[in-house]
């Protein structure tokens, strides 16, 4: 059995927490609107906040995988 390198194993790890981070970033979207909807608008732009946060961190990453594919083309 193969064992995989730590920057094999960061290159499954980042689309996985990209996918989480959407993943929660829409149920704090729905959560926003439900709070919005129920008068709650500062708890709402809040929770906003956080989903945008979220944004931010998956471009991160996305800019992290991006530099671990461009490494591995070049061979490290």
């Amino acid at each position: 059995m193969a064992t995989m390198t730590d920057l094999e194993k960061l290159g499954a790890l980042l689309p996985h927490w990209m996918e989480h981070n959407a993943e929660h970033g829409a149920e704090f979207r729905t959560w926003a609107n439900r709070a919005r909807d129920a008068g709650r608008v500062a708890a709402a732009a809040e929770i906003d906040q956080a989903a945008a946060a979220l944004d931010r961190a998956n471009e991160a990453l996305r800019a992290a995988l991006r530099d671990l594919d461009g490494s591995a083309m070049k061979g490290g």
